[in-house]
């Protein structure tokens, strides 16, 4: 007989909670903060999953012409990516010494490491296939990486959202190669200084845009400053350049966007 659906099945907390293993201690009780650590890293992972499955919805409802679906599902990732700022408040209290302490048994693991986030970045434009190497033992994560980077980004399906909303996006952006990094066009500006002066509801999904590439350069400077009040300039885990590198990631997505500010 089938056991009733329960709040604790329904989410499989027992896998869940599970999860959860401090590599400190060798035989000893493992270093208080560590358990922190893993739960804040895990969380991250799982709203990475959401903000995938968000950017994806946007992205098709771009290219339906839905601008309210849109302007609605893009305010939503915003609101995660002050939830994902907020973790690090709970992360930094957390101190330097607390982190040393466990930070050795990390060995090469690094959020570097992150295959979802790298899915976000090439989602969002920031494509390099270099970055494919770095996954190349991890045969799911590498696979995942390659149909992202080989698929149109959310900037694609809003150029094709004004294309669709009758502005004149230039043949040339629309079929572009989609493998390519966003570089800033004085063409797609152009039409984005007449989306602004002349269509309110395209320019309200402009603006949402703006704000989530905002959001996402918040979290990095935010994950910054937390990175450098604990660990300073040493490298990072895995053999990163720690802070610097992560300071050098400090860029727009969507660089026409902030271009046009000066134009209108």
């Amino acid at each position: 007989m089938a056991h009733a659906l329960t709040y604790g099945s329904y989410l499989r907390l027992d896998e869940l909670l599970a999860l959860q293993s401090p590599r400190s201690g060798a035989g000893q009780p493992p270093e208080h903060d560590e358990l922190l650590f893993i739960v804040i890293h895990q969380v991250y992972e799982l709203w990475f999953k959401q903000l995938l499955h968000e950017l994806d919805y946007a992205a098709l409802r771009m290219r339906e012409g839905d601008g309210a679906r849109v302007d609605h599902t893009l305010r939503r990732v915003l609101t995660i990516l002050k939830t994902v700022v907020a973790q690090i408040d709970v992360l930094e209290t957390m101190t330097p010494l607390e982190f040393a302490a466990f930070r050795g048994h990390l060995e090469s693991a690094s959020g570097f490491q992150s295959a979802q986030f790298r899915e976000i970045e090439f989602v969002l434009g920031h494509k390099r296939e270099n970055m494919l190497r770095h996954f190349a033992e991890d045969p799911a994560s590498h696979a995942r990486l390659e149909r992202r980077f080989v698929a149109p980004t959310l900037w694609d399906a809003f150029l094709h959202y004004l294309s669709r909303s009758g502005h004149p996006v230039p043949t040339a952006q629309l079929n572009r190669d989609v493998r390519e990094p966003l570089r800033p066009s004085p063409e797609v500006q152009e039409v984005l200084v007449g989306v602004y002066r002349h269509d309110v509801a395209a320019r309200n999904v402009c603006e949402r845009m703006v704000d989530m590439d905002e959001g996402f350069q918040e979290w990095r400077y935010r994950h910054v400053k937390m990175v450098e009040r604990t660990i300073g300039t040493k490298s990072g885990t895995g053999g990163s350049s720690g802070a610097a590198y992560l300071a050098a990631t400090l860029k727009p997505f969507f660089p026409d966007l902030w271009a046009i500010r000066s134009l209108l």
